[in-house]
Formats: structure tokens, C-alpha cells, sequence
């Protein structure tokens, strides 16, 4: 069982920075593989990132790789969404997801997902 509360997101224009954080309830987050997507009205949930249980390995989605950077500190039970030149394109209700296991491209493989948090990019 884990519970994840999304927090970080806001208005801001295009060429900004913003940092996303997913905090997480309980002793043994490191157990969990953890994934950002995100959901724009009218379009479907779309992958963003994942990170492995340790960190060492993440994976990024084409639309965000060298803009975006996924972090972990299993220390204060968190992960974080580094998002940089952000463009009106990245506009969305951004999730993050957990599963035990190897991380995951796919929404079916989550087990635990947060509430979400909104961010809005104009030009």
C-alpha cells in the first residue's frame, strides 16, 4: 500500500521552469518503480517518465527527452519532475503512478496513482 500526493504545478509562459514533486506515505517507497504521465482535456493520459526503485535507470518520452529530468530520494519518500523550456504543448493535468517492480511505458502496469496536479504553459 502507498499512497501519492502530486504538488508542484501552476501557470507559467512558455520558455519557464517548473519542478513537480510526488510524495509518498509509508516505510518501503523504495520497494516501488514510479512513472510520470500526463492528461490534457479531450486527449488521452500519455507517459512522460520512469525511474527505477534505486534511480538508476529512467526512460523519457520523445516529446520531453532533454527538457525533462525524473529524480528520486527515497530518503524523504519522493520523486520529482524537473521540467524545463516548457512549451504551450506541455499544458496538462500531470500524474505520477507507482508499481512494484520494473518500471513502466504503460498505464495498466500502475497499481497506485496520485490526484494529479495542473499545469498550465501560455505562449
Amino acid at each position: 500500500q502507498v499512497q501519492l500526493v502530486e504538488s508542484g504545478g501552476g501557470l507559467v509562459q512558455a520558455g519557464d521552469s517548473l519542478r513537480l514533486s510526488c510524495a509518498a506515505s509509508g516505510r518501503t517507497f523504495s520497494d516501488y518503480a514510479v512513472g510520470w504521465f500526463r492528461q490534457a482535456p479531450g486527449k488521452e493520459r500519455e507517459f512522460v517518465a520512469r525511474i527505477s526503485k534505486g534511480g538508476e535507470i529512467t526512460y523519457y518520452a520523445d516529446s520531453v527527452k532533454g527538457r525533462f529530468t525524473i529524480s528520486r530520494d527515497n530518503a524523504r519518500n519522493t520523486v520529482y519532475l524537473q521540467m524545463n523550456s516548457l512549451k504551450p504543448e506541455d499544458t496538462a493535468v500531470y500524474y505520477c503512478a507507482a508499481r512494484r517492480g520494473i518500471s513502466s511505458d504503460y498505464i495498466p502496469a500502475y497499481e497506485y496513482w496520485g490526484q494529479g496536479t495542473q499545469l498550465t504553459v501560455s505562449s
